[in-house]
């Protein structure tokens, strides 16, 4: 088993994760529906720019969201608020680093609708909420929980951009993966294996649990063609 230190560090990550999920479930389908449906000046660029932690190096991700959330940055003068190495910290700069899995994936979940069923809808003139209630959820929430848990898997591998946003201080900011490679760093490696294996058993678990449900997707689709 683990020693104790790994599940203090594991419920915080649980809860980074939890958290910057639900933010980008609320943030992230709105703004998907947005750049699917809608065609505006500088979409291509705004898409460019949500898209960047994907080729982003993670450390200068976390540099860049240090200095904004750093006591001297434009985040504090505006709120009051500091933000670095605690854990809103920590939520705030996983949803923008996993902002692009669950951006695709809500994006790629409304595409896929049938856009006669909406204009149908439209035309019946079903309002827009009726139509999400009836319509568009029914259809698309394999996709959107699939998108939420990959966002969810990812934040459990972060790293660099935690680290340099949050630090490595045991139970308030030291993630599990920042844990590991503490342990690994102090030579502690029957720990740090301990550690690694139960991270990628639950890993496993989860991107296991996506698959299930773009399979369920596919085949609810298939079924409404």
């Amino acid at each position: 088993m683990p020693e104790p230190g790994f599940w203090v560090a594991l419920e915080l990550t649980l809860r980074v994760a939890l958290l910057s999920s639900a933010v980008l479930l609320l943030l992230g389908v709105p703004l998907a529906w947005l750049l699917a449906f809608r065609e505006f000046r500088g979409k291509a660029f705004l898409e460019s720019v949500f898209l960047l932690p994907l080729v982003l190096p993670p450390t200068v991700l976390g540099f860049y969201l240090l200095l904004f959330l750093g006591p001297e940055g434009p985040w504090p003068r505006l709120t009051g608020l500091s933000w670095a190495f605690r854990l809103e910290g920590l939520v705030f700069a996983s949803v923008l680093f996993s902002l692009p899995f669950a951006l695709t994936a809500y994006r790629e979940a409304f595409l896929s609708l049938d856009p006669n069923l909406l204009a149908v809808a439209r035309t019946l003139g079903a309002p827009w909420a009726r139509i999400w209630a009836r319509v568009v959820l029914p259809l698309v929430w394999p996709g959107l929980l699939s998108g939420t848990l990959l966002a969810f898997a990812h934040t459990l591998g972060e790293f660099g951009v935690v680290l340099m946003v949050g630090g490595s201080i045991p139970g308030k900011t030291q993630m599990v993966s920042i844990y590991i490679y503490d342990l690994v760093q102090a030579l502690r490696f029957a720990e740090a294996s301990k550690a690694a294996l139960a991270l990628l058993l639950l890993s496993v678990g989860l991107l296991w649990a996506v698959r299930l449900l773009e399979r369920k997707a596919r085949a609810w689709r298939s079924t409404t063609a």
